[in-house]
């Protein structure tokens, strides 16, 4: 259906005569929180071996809900981050979503019923200013849904990934804070919906003196040499490989070759160094968030504001072989996710099977607003408030930022199948993973001796690629079948090598 060019103004009377029925005090406000570039598995509430310390996160984890099964759909460009953002504001699916700029990256662009000209108007920002909400943003710049971003009331975007408190994310954290003070000295009393983005854990990785210090890194910049090792240092992830074991359609990516600290090299000091870095980072990110919180309950406001934590995507950083986000395994696929709200049990978890494009559902259900007609997520508030664990059965992933049709993954329960497309290297490849079983998603080169020796972890002999062990040929076939159905639903425009039309 093509949306409409404006609302009509009966349509807007509506919502401004919903708005008003309830008071300020009676409407939680919403701070959603991104980081950009983060693994779920370097927090400890997802991996308990990990160096990372977040005490404010771990504490909102604690105080409210920890998701462990979110993801990122997935994307049509090599900046990931870009429909992963697009999906956000705008509460559809991956092959629905415009470029950034009218780049047409996304093949399906030029449809007006799959992609509607005036989204904007329709995206979280406009939504919640219709709904009597005060918007505000600080993020990064680039890479992101710039139409929506303009709709918030108040935007303070700059890209800030440096290791000082004006370079890197205290810079963002600096812009909430003195948006909640100009609140406090207004007397402000609508609820608000802030928009709280990081330019970090996104390389270049450069964290502050001390955080480098803590995690024993530096900020390497000569491509000549390697990093010292230092023992502060996070450990090799259990899943590292020196390469990835063939051409996964994009291993010739800025991410993959040419990150400042790293490029092509996978070695034990390089990639022991980069974690540091990105714990660094992360960590002011950390320190950042409390003072806000700390802010919001000096203001009387916590109790009554639902927190989200999340990132747009994944990280690499040497599992699989692998440096960027180019991939769709669940180091990359899956994305921290963490709630805390009224109504929230604390201390509790769920699987969800939610993707980031379920948010604007999501905080429209918790507030009372009317999701918006282009919306295309599901809300997952019952899973919040406790009544079901889950709100779909199947998950879809894609990666088609490099040569096409690229990558896709299914996901059913514990099983999980990804398929490479990749013509030009002749690679047709199928893994076939037990996540209950093998977790890190462990392969049959995970098993050498060489590889062992360097993360000090030797795999069961179940856990590698089960795919063409006629064991599982059931499970296989079922997930073959549910890839091809989600592929059609979903309108991805492209056909696998042993798909049918």
């Amino acid at each position: 259906m093509i949306i409409a060019t404006r609302m009509t103004l009966a349509c807007l009377l509506l919502t401004v005569g919903l708005a008003a029925t309830a008071s300020a005090a009676e409407r939680p406000n919403i701070l959603f929180i991104i980081a950009d570039d983060q693994s779920p598995f370097d927090l400890k509430f997802y991996n308990q071996e990990s160096k990372l310390d977040t005490p404010v996160l771990d504490q909102l984890a604690a105080d409210g809900m920890v998701f462990d099964g979110a993801y990122q759909m997935g994307s049509w460009s090599g900046a990931v981050c870009t429909p992963s953002r697009h999906m956000v504001m705008s509460g559809r699916t991956v092959w629905h979503i415009p470029s950034r700029l009218n780049r047409k990256r996304n093949p399906n662009e030029g449809d007006n019923q799959l992609v509607p000209d005036n989204l904007p108007e329709y995206t979280m920002a406009a939504v919640f200013n219709r709904a009597g909400y005060d918007t505000m943003r600080t993020c990064k710049k680039g890479n992101s849904y710039d139409a929506a971003n303009k709709q918030f009331t108040v935007v303070k975007d700059a890209t800030k990934r440096g290791g000082t408190e004006e370079s890197g994310s205290a810079w963002h954290g600096k812009q909430v804070l003195d948006y909640l003070n100009e609140r406090e000295k207004t007397k402000d009393k609508d609820p608000f919906l802030i928009y709280f983005g990081f330019s970090h854990p996104h390389d270049t990785r450069d964290g502050t003196p001390e955080l480098l210090e803590k995690y024993g890194s530096i900020n390497h910049t000569k491509s000549t040499t390697l990093p010292e090792p230092n023992d502060k240092q996070p450990q090799m992830p259990p899943n590292w490989l020196p390469k990835h074991p063939f051409e996964n359609s994009h291993l010739n990516v800025r991410d993959e070759v040419a990150v400042s600290g790293v490029w092509k090299n996978r070695d034990e000091a390089t990639i022991r160094n980069e974690l540091g870095r990105e714990f660094a980072c992360s960590e002011n990110i950390d320190i950042q968030i409390g003072k806000v919180l700390n802010k919001l309950e000096a203001m009387g406001e916590l109790d009554n504001t639902y927190i989200f934590y999340t990132a747009d995507h994944g990280m690499a950083i040497g599992r699989h072989g692998l440096q960027g986000k180019q991939n769709l395994y669940q180091h990359t696929w899956r994305v921290p996710f963490v709630v805390k709200g009224p109504g929230i049990k604390p201390g509790t978890r769920a699987e969800g099977n939610i993707y980031l494009l379920d948010v604007l559902a999501t905080i429209c259900d918790l507030t009372g607003v009317d999701p918006p007609e282009t919306n295309e997520g599901t809300s997952f508030k019952p899973v919040l408030t406790g009544e079901q664990d889950t709100i779909r059965d199947v998950l879809y992933g894609v990666y088609c930022g490099g040569e096409k049709p690229g990558m896709r993954c299914v996901k059913k329960g514990d099983w999980k199948l990804l398929k490479y497309d990749v013509p030009s290297a002749g690679v047709h490849q199928t893994q076939l993973f037990n996540l209950a079983e093998n977790p890190h998603e462990f392969l049959p080169q995970h098993h050498s001796k060489e590889v062992i020796a360097m993360t000090g972890i030797t795999p069961e002999k179940h856990q590698t690629n089960l795919a063409d062990d006629p064991k599982y040929a059931a499970q296989r076939k079922e997930l073959e079948a549910l890839l091809q159905a989600e592929m059609k639903r979903l309108d991805d425009p492209f056909v696998l090598w042993d798909q049918k039309n």
